[in-house]
């Protein structure tokens, strides 16, 4: 009986370490879920306000086409066509203005307002053709269409631009998830390697670390860049610097890795210690391709 208590004691042990090591899982798919589902709103966010913007701008090279013909209206026989070109009009206004207002674009409201241009696209037509029919021998008339090709272009050349923008969006969106770094931690070590829980007498820092695998990652060398800075906020310093955000910035130290999108276990980045240091929260920062990949406190004792 003695044998079999601390036996079971140890089997209620593991079993709770096990329903937190699931639980811990459970929560980090969850939010990752999360993670996804939100760029995937935004995304569809900028798709919704892209196809908007070409809607407007379709609009607005309507109304330049028909202002050419307004004030020939008065001799068309039936104005039948200016009286529904105009209703359209106001519609498609009204569509645009709630369309503004709204922070979350609606794919109904878009696809209603796309029909309505497409009826003012018919109509204009319609009432161009007979108007055209009145004015042929109007030798400026090609002139003016020229123009109005023009301004399409011009029109047609911002969609392009804020589209390319959008995309470009999108993409830094999706870089900035692709690497991740796990279970950070910053230890002081002796002469012999051994840990110094002490941190006034260290004689090296060991910051240690996870890669998780990630094969959207693009495989290949990259090089980690870690900060250390120090309770009083000065940096460790003594391994160079690296571009960032435009900026040289100063770094710690760094180390070369071979990412072939499967997880890394146990990666280390020593600094040997070169000025008097104190208790108190230190923090490290870690950077690859371009981007902050965690930063995290410490407190080391003395």
């Amino acid at each position: 009986m003695k044998n079999k208590s601390p036996l079971m004691i140890v089997a209620v042990v593991l079993a709770v370490l096990l329903l937190v090591a699931v639980g811990f899982g459970v929560t980090q798919v969850a939010s990752l879920k999360s993670q996804v589902q939100q760029a995937q709103l935004q995304n569809e966010e900028l798709r919704l306000d892209n196809e908007q913007l070409q809607l407007s701008n379709e609009f607005g090279v309507l109304n330049s086409e028909f202002q050419q013909y307004e004030d020939q209206a008065q001799r068309l026989a039936n104005d039948t066509i200016l009286a529904k070109y105009t209703a359209a009009k106001a519609k498609v206004e009204q569509l645009m203005n709630e369309l503004k207002s709204e922070k979350v674009k609606s794919q109904a409201r878009i696809k209603e307002l796309q029909n309505e241009i497409a009826t003012l696209k018919g109509l204009l037509r319609h009432y161009i053709a007979q108007i055209d029919s009145l004015n042929r021998e109007n030798a400026g008339l090609k002139a003016e269409n020229s123009e109005i090709k023009a301004q399409n272009e011009q029109l047609s050349s911002r969609v392009r631009e804020e589209t390319r923008k959008n995309e470009n969006l999108s993409e830094r969106m999706t870089l900035a998830e692709k690497l991740n770094v796990t279970g950070v931690t910053l230890t002081p070590l002796k002469k012999n390697g051994k840990t110094e829980k002490n941190v006034t007498k260290a004689k090296q820092l060991m910051v240690k670390f996870t890669i998780p695998q990630n094969n959207s990652t693009p495989v290949g060398e990259k090089t980690i860049y870690m900060r250390l800075v120090s309770p009083e906020g000065q940096l460790l310093g003594g391994g160079g610097s690296f571009p960032f955000e435009g900026k040289s910035v100063p770094c710690t130290a760094r180390k070369n890795i071979e990412y072939s999108g499967d997880e890394i276990t146990g990666i280390t980045i020593y600094w040997d210690v070169n000025t008097a240091l104190t208790p108190g929260e230190y923090t490290v920062e870690l950077f690859t391709d371009g981007y902050r990949l965690t930063s995290r406190r410490f407190t080391l004792k003395k």
